[in-house]
């Protein structure tokens, strides 16, 4: 058992909480029994597996899965579970894995797919990817200025999600813009300052919706290449709406005219 928060791999393990650590690792963190368990699903290449004895205990199918994956596993005790995970109460396992640097993403027939903008917030990445898997996204493109994809709140946000959408991390949103747009499909820019209110698109075209900074909003050069501009009234004294509420109303409300249009 691991006792020490000097021991080099502790060491290591911890330096995972910032960018800077899981780009020099080219690591990231599982955290939890939940996304563990995803990644075990998924047949993700575990590096290494924590977990207390007590975890151990309660969950033996699991560990039995992971050991079975992961080139390492050790057992470690409260006190340094706590030090390596980034929850205040984490539930008694932490795991790392070969940091995804880029997600290509291809396409042939695009119904549904979001392009996120400079997003900053990996609480609102997180509910996105979320979101978007439960409103049957196909997939998500992300400015490579982004919050990290491999954020550890981002996962525990995505609630298992982020193993289920492809997501690409783009160098050039214009690009993929472009490309979808020559392949007719329209493309949607939300604004706070413009006349179309959002149920008023027929989402049940092939649709791509473009997501802006959450102070900043969208660049000049994403609005300029979308077909329709739409906004979300919002009631005086609210200048707007957190950008993961913002697209789930979106994501929904292509969801409710397509599942209309499939009964008809």
């Amino acid at each position: 058992m691991i006792t020490s928060l000097q021991n080099p791999l502790i060491k290591q393990i911890r330096k995972l909480h910032s960018s800077k650590g899981r780009r020099e690792q080219n690591l990231f963190l599982l955290e939890g029994t939940h996304l563990l368990e995803t990644a075990c699903e998924n047949n993700c290449s575990l590096v290494t597996v924590c977990y207390t004895q007590q975890w151990q205990e309660h969950y033996p199918q699991l560990w039995e899965m992971a050991c079975g994956q992961a080139k390492r596993t050790e057992i470690v005790s409260e006190e340094v579970l706590g030090a390596i995970a980034t929850t205040v109460h984490p539930d008694g396992v932490v795991a790392t894995t070969v940091r995804i640097v880029d997600k290509p993403l291809q396409l042939a027939h695009l119904h549904l797919g979001l392009v996120l903008e400079r997003l900053q917030d990996p609480g609102n990445l997180g509910t996105i990817i979320r979101t978007s898997v439960a409103a049957g996204v196909d997939g998500l493109w992300l400015s490579d200025n982004s919050v990290d994809l491999d954020n550890p709140k981002v996962l525990r946000s995505s609630a298992g999600a982020w193993f289920h959408l492809p997501i690409a991390i783009s160098s050039n949103l214009t690009e993929v813009v472009k490309k979808y747009r020559s392949q007719g499909v329209q493309i949607i820019a939300t604004l706070p300052k413009v006349d179309k209110l959002y149920w008023e698109i027929d989402f049940k075209h092939p649709t791509l919706i473009l997501l802006g900074n959450e102070g900043a909003g969208l660049t000049e050069e994403l609005v300029s290449l979308s077909d329709l501009q739409v906004k979300i009234p919002l009631h005086e004294g609210v200048e707007s709406l957190n950008v993961a509420i913002a697209s789930a109303l979106l994501l929904y409300e292509a969801q409710r005219q397509r599942n209309i249009a499939s009964l008809l």
